[in-house]
């Protein structure tokens, strides 16, 4: 019986005789990190044409910035330093939203919504769930609000149209904020 599993392993066996690169190092080749959306249409990897280790991709419901996505980005960061390195100046952080998200079909579910956002449900209105232009505008926003995170990373937002393949820049990359180091 040959099912989905079998064509995997296949295609891994592939990957491991032709692709695999065995000095691929933990941290990314491209110094980035994109939070982008779990729909299998908008794989960040082929969107933005990624190689294999040039970038973190944190994928999730709407590729939001939320409660989880920072706990991600943290624990990473605590991976680096562990393994001697320290994302810093130079590193982009990139918000990938797209048109026709699935969250869109979600404004009947506001308790859910609410909860995959880690946010009240009368603040649902503020993510702008259906309109992923502006949904990245307040994500990075958001980002820009965090202290926590470095101030000199870079941070951007794209859109990308599922209808056209292409990307458009909603957001273009800036530093997260003026270093307040003198």
């Amino acid at each position: 019986m040959h099912d989905t599993v079998t064509t995997l392993t296949a295609r891994n066996a592939d990957f491991a005789q032709h692709g695999f690169d065995r000095s691929a190092s933990m941290m990314p080749a491209l110094r980035t990190m994109v939070i982008g959306c779990v729909d299998p249409r908008v794989d960040p990897a082929h969107v933005l044409g990624l190689a294999n280790g040039d970038a973190l991709v944190i994928r999730n419901i709407g590729g939001r910035y939320t409660p989880a996505a920072l706990q991600t980005m943290a624990t990473l960061r605590m991976i680096a330093q562990a393994d001697g390195a320290a994302p810093g100046p130079g590193w982009n952080l990139i918000v990938l939203q797209h048109t026709d998200c699935g969250i869109t079909r979600l404004g009947g579910h506001p308790e859910l919504l609410a909860t995959t956002f880690g946010v009240d449900e009368a603040d649902l209105p503020a993510k702008a769930v259906d309109d992923p232009r502006a949904a990245v505008a307040v994500d990075v926003a958001a980002i820009k609000d965090n202290p926590f995170l470095p101030a000199d990373f870079i941070v951007s937002g794209l859109v990308y149209d599922v209808r056209t393949g292409l990307i458009e820049t909603v957001v273009a990359p800036s530093l997260l904020r003026e270093s307040t180091a003198a």
